[in-house]
């Protein structure tokens, strides 16, 4: 079956559960800020990394997003009206992120589907949120992300909390003893970190040997690689970004170390083995599934490199999603209103995502975390449990 023709039937069903839900309300509006106008194309903003060395990433997300608005509109777009995607730079930079969030609330986009970076995400919540306007991030998945409780925030990404719950699980079906924690100092990356160690600490199976962070940007890790060997951990758990993980995973193999590597989903790119080289091979993540671990995805995968020319990396699927979740939402609604598209966001249930059904909870987070152990195989990331 065609993928596309799969996945607007997709959009079908979840469509048709989000109105009949909605059937059963009032159908007063609760709110009429953050709905831009009522004519000419329904505005999306993704805000997502084009510029710096999350550039790749970022690319790929924005192709996933605008491959879904291309087949939305090709389908008649939504209420009579065709979609379109406005796509600005975060750079993984606070700064960079407000001035993005700001220039897409003034431009009348209606929902914002981007977020990579957590650091740069954070801030521009109170902006979107200001404006009424619902965020649908399908990357950046820091706690702080849902610790404020606003109303206009989903993460379809699992939290760091879930990520933490599936790398304490898979380091205890190993049986590793001594653990090595190291982050960036970034909110996504330390989260990762700080709830690892709790879980850890709490279950009492193994222990943490070490618990650092380095600065982002820099070149030379020779101090942690030390810090890491004179441990004597059994696995090393780096949760920040592919660029400085995969220095670290070669300064560590080219000093000797012989212990395994897990990586967060910041790294989860098979970049990283193009920075690492062959020292990346082996190297665990934790990480939602990627293109190329999603059963039933070789069409989307083929349909993607025929558009853009490049298989499509982590989080593109994820962004896809996004943009298919938002004008499932807004169909719903009936309008562009931010809380009409709020309301129906919140009562979505088993929506079919790449990453399986999708459901949020009170908190709009994921009902179910979805991660997965990978491996890195020849270059690329491949699912650890197809390899036993």
């Amino acid at each position: 079956m065609n993928t596309r023709k799969r996945t607007l039937g997709v959009l079908g069903v979840a469509t048709a559960v989000l109105l009949a839900i909605s059937a059963c309300s009032s159908g007063t509006p609760a709110g009429d800020s953050g709905g831009g106008t009522d004519s000419g194309p329904v505005k999306l903003g993704m805000v997502v990394p084009i510029s710096g060395s999350s550039a790749p990433t970022g690319e790929s997300m924005s192709n996933g997003a605008q491959m879904a608005v291309d087949e939305i509109n090709k389908a008649g777009g939504v209420l009579g009206r065709q979609v379109s995607l406005q796509i600005e730079d975060e750079a993984c930079d606070a700064q960079q992120g407000v001035a993005s969030a700001n220039k897409l609330v003034s431009s009348g986009v209606v929902v914002s589907v981007g977020g990579y970076c957590s650091g740069a995400t954070l801030p521009q919540l109170p902006i979107f949120n200001k404006a009424n306007i619902p965020m649908i991030i399908p990357a950046a998945n820091s706690q702080d992300l849902v610790k404020q409780g606003l109303k206009n925030v989903f993460l379809i990404n699992g939290t760091g909390l879930q990520q933490s719950t599936a790398a304490l699980d898979f380091m205890k079906k190993q049986g590793y003893k001594a653990i090595a924690l190291v982050d960036d100092n970034t909110s996504y990356s330390a989260d990762i970190t700080t709830e690892t160690g709790k879980q850890i600490a709490a279950d009492g199976s193994t222990e943490v040997v070490l618990k650092t962070s380095v600065n982002a940007g820099e070149s030379d890790y020779s101090s942690v690689v030390r810090d890491i060997l004179g441990s004597n951990a059994d696995l090393v758990y780096w949760t920040g970004y592919y660029q400085e993980g995969g220095l670290i995973i070669d300064q560590l193999d080219k000093a000797g170390y012989t212990g395994d590597i897990m990586v967060a989903d910041g790294s989860a790119d098979p970049t990283l083995a193009t920075i690492a080289g062959k020292a990346a091979e082996g190297v665990y993540a934790t990480m939602t599934p990627t293109p190329n671990t999603i059963k039933g995805a070789e069409g989307w995968i083929a349909d993607y490199k025929k558009a853009f020319g490049a298989d499509p990396k982590p989080y593109s699927t994820q962004s896809y999603d996004a943009v298919y979740l938002a004008v499932a939402a807004i169909k719903a609604a009936g309008d562009t209103k931010g809380d009409d598209i709020i309301k129906a966001l919140e009562e979505i249930k088993n929506f079919k995502a790449f990453s399986g059904p999708l459901t949020f909870t009170p908190e709009h987070t994921l009902a179910s975390g979805g991660f997965v152990i990978l491996v890195m195989e020849n270059g690329d990331f491949q699912l650890y449990d197809n390899l036993q």
